[in-house]
């Protein structure tokens, strides 16, 4: 059986996720060697926040990706935190990466419950 069109893409877009989480770690990491030794700890665990979340989203994406019913909450629940992520850079930083990011998540979250994904996982 074909999966459609709305769950190829949520998985595609997860595993992108995943991937700019991986950037994200990796910046990180340059930065926590230029450092301050005041700020070295805060550095590390956001560094290793971000890894463990590159690791997190990829697991939902596969799971998705196999047509696993319960993998459906968990990428709802990642899409939440970009939705809050976007919000937040929105209102404090670059407005256009805020409003890339609430998009973005919103559009994941929504092939995420669209009736052919929610079809192919079963839950219907």
């Amino acid at each position: 059986m074909e999966s459609p069109t709305t769950l190829v893409w949520a998985v595609r877009l997860l595993f992108a996720e995943a991937v700019a989480l991986v950037v994200l770690a990796a910046w990180l990491l340059v930065l926590v060697f230029t450092a301050d030794t005041t700020s070295l700890a805060v550095a590390v665990a956001l560094t290793g926040f971000a890894a463990l979340g590159a690791v997190a989203v990829f697991f939902v994406a596969r799971a998705l990706a196999r047509r696993s019913p319960r993998s459906r909450g968990p990428a709802v629940v990642v899409q939440l935190f970009v939705i809050a992520s976007g919000g937040f850079v929105l209102q404090t930083g670059t407005a256009w990466i805020g409003a890339l990011l609430l998009a973005f998540g919103v559009g994941v979250a929504l092939l995420c419950l669209l009736p052919p994904t929610t079809r192919a996982l079963g839950l219907d």
